[in-house]
């Protein structure tokens, strides 16, 4: 697994090189929407890829109308959904340098700028969404966030959003065995790669708004992702066979620039950091019940849903989960989830 360190292969450099042209890219056309907005004095900037009904979109949105009331209009929140300020990675760079304000970010893409979210993305590490729950809400949570501050952004809250499961073309998935020769799609992760190559899948990193086109021309044979996602991209147009293998509850972050948040009067930072707080519950209420609606709109779609053979699925991950508690600080982080699985 690739680490953190500033040594690493040529390929790891060129990944680097290339990452950081994308951010540049990025942010100067982000520089241009905003400059066309003429963003005015407490206009805060946020972004997402997910559209604009999206739970997690909504609750930042909720975050801008609580601050917008509570400072009787003196601070609002301007929110840039599905994408329009670019990847997830090109925009944790612009928060990072106060480009943008707030981020919502998935945490398998923060692994390695930030170590800690492994604990959050380890397989299996969680039992069920209220285990999860309990976690972000306790002191592993409120570990993790701290963690961003190290990097130029502050985290807000953790937006969960389900256990993580397989969704292909060929074939229902009952154990490891049956992934063989599939492509799946990962998100741009270590730990999503080196998982699915355990599994016995081939990884095939791409985009999340390239994975639609890619199961039409079969370039990947399958994804994976949470039902809410799976039903709301549509790739259940393509991919018929939805395998509850929940390998990972891998949450969202809401990030905001630090400098955003040091500019603020003490005041609007209590504010600030309350409505945060806050959103969660609101997300969680919009995230519970839309996954309500995919699972019913996927089966009346007709789509092929079975269980797995959970403890082979576990035993093939096992050498991931054991390289990754070699660090103490991820040891600790998962005991302390563990303890909180009862």
């Amino acid at each position: 697994m690739t680490g953190d360190h500033d040594t690493g292969s040529q390929a790891d450099r060129g990944r680097r090189r290339l990452l950081a042209g994308l951010c540049a890219l990025g942010a100067a056309h982000a520089t241009g929407v905003l400059a066309s907005d003429r963003r005015a004095p407490g206009v805060f900037t946020a972004t997402d890829v997910h559209p604009k009904d999206y739970p997690t979109v909504a609750a930042v949105r909720w975050i801008g109308e609580t601050l917008e009331r509570e400072t009787n209009g003196r601070l609002r929140i301007r929110m840039y959904h599905a994408g329009q300020l670019g990847r997830e990675s090109e925009t944790l760079e612009m928060a990072r340098y106060g480009a943008i304000d707030f981020a919502r970010v998935y945490t398998g893409a923060l692994n390695n700028a930030f170590p800690l979210t492994r604990a959050l993305c380890m397989p299996f590490a969680f039992d069920s969404t209220e285990h999860q729950r309990r976690v972000h809400d306790g002191k592993v949570g409120a570990e993790v966030l701290r963690g961003f501050e190290t990097r130029g952004v502050v985290g807000l809250a953790l937006y969960d959003s389900g256990p993580r499961c397989f969704y292909n073309t060929r074939r229902p998935l009952h154990s490891p065995r049956d992934l063989a020769g599939l492509k799946i799609r990962v998100p741009p992760s270590d730990i999503f790669i080196e998982l699915i190559g355990l599994l016995g899948g081939n990884p095939t990193p791409l985009p999340i708004g390239q994975v639609f086109s890619a199961l039409e021309t079969h370039l990947i044979d399958g994804a994976e992702n949470n039902i809410r996602s799976f039903h709301a991209s549509r790739h259940f147009e393509t991919a018929r066979y939805w395998s509850q293998t929940g390998h990972s509850y891998a949450p969202d972050a809401l990030l905001v620039s630090k400098r955003t948040l040091d500019g603020l009067s003490r005041s609007d930072r209590v504010l600030l950091l309350d409505a945060s707080r806050e959103s969660v519950k609101v997300m969680r209420r919009l995230w519970d019940a839309s996954e309500a609606e995919a699972r019913r709109a996927l089966a009346e779609a007709g789509i092929q849903s079975n269980t797995v053979d959970g403890p082979s699925f576990r035993k093939a991950a096992e050498p991931l989960v054991r390289e990754l508690l070699r660090d103490p600080a991820l040891r600790a982080l998962h005991a302390a989830i563990r303890d909180a699985a009862g």
